[in-house]
């Protein structure tokens, strides 16, 4: 009988365009050789150009997703994606705590805080910034905002890399184990640099910068393929330098579609 792959849970809303979200989760685990599990916390409404509606899923289902599958199936990472409101955000937090996921427990839990379009709109109301920097960056292994994301959660306007290393600073006080303070929308550094901190040590993760607008759901490419390594079993500076080369070919890789931006492709990893 055939050994079941590792198993990683995404706590996040879905792409009706099929770019970013669960979708781009699913894609992304199945290139890493892990079972992908989803507790679904949003539907969305949107394509190429854009979101033009979302519909939550009741806070207590989402909990009970969460619940069920770990139970179950078990977990040997977890992720978050979209978690839409601050009444998910404390439903799913006791959910986590009961299965033993983050830094209460025994497996690793990614927190990327989708909470800024690739356009940098809030997409978050201020009472759910509140519950993700009180309730869920205490409980993460690791936190991967970009830099939009940065200035809404911690209020510094990082335009140079000194700016990024004083926001590592201040997001790590806010209780995550290791913070990734993602480059990419810091246009004028030609490498794309993220910047991995633990408290206590700064690892630069260099990159190419590719000129392209097709970058839809590289957030939660990029998150995915780190809980996957964590999941294989890597440490965290291991995982996320697995996934700064996923994300890399998975930018190289991207496509066209529709009218609009276009997505990531893990897809490389197929081919090769």
């Amino acid at each position: 009988m055939t050994t079941a792959p590792p198993r990683v849970l995404t706590i996040a809303g879905s792409d009706s365009g099929g770019g970013a979200g669960i979708q781009a989760d699913l894609r992304t685990f199945f290139a890493c050789g892990v079972h992908g599990c989803v507790a679904l916390t949003a539907v969305t409404v949107q394509n190429s150009l854009g979101v033009t509606g979302i519909a939550e899923i009741p806070a207590e289902t989402v909990a009970a997703q969460v619940v069920s599958v770990a139970e179950d199936i078990g977990l040997h990472a977890a992720k978050t994606g979209m978690l839409a409101s601050a009444r998910i955000i404390e439903a799913v937090t006791p959910a986590l705590d009961r299965v033993g996921i983050g830094r209460n427990g025994t497996t690793p839990f990614v927190v990327d805080p989708v909470s800024a379009s690739m356009h940098g709109d809030q997409l978050l109301a201020d009472s759910a910034l509140d519950a993700l920097r009180g309730l869920l960056f205490p409980r993460a292994t690791l936190v991967t905002p970009n830099l939009d994301e940065v200035r809404l959660i911690t209020g510094i306007a990082v335009k140079d890399r000194e700016d990024q290393r004083l926001a590592a600073k201040a997001l790590h006080e806010l209780g995550p184990e290791w913070v990734l303070v993602k480059g990419g929308h810091m246009w004028d550094d030609p490498e794309c640099l993220d910047l991995l901190y633990d408290g206590r040590e700064f690892i630069e993760l260099p990159g190419p910068r590719y000129d392209t607008k097709h970058t839809h759901g590289s957030g939660d490419t990029l998150a995915s393929s780190i809980s996957s390594a964590l999941a294989h079993g890597a440490t965290v500076p291991e995982a996320v330098r697995f996934g700064k080369d996923f994300i890399v070919k998975s930018v190289a890789a991207a496509y066209p579609l529709g009218s609009g931006d276009g997505p990531v492709s893990p897809f490389w990893r197929l081919d090769r």
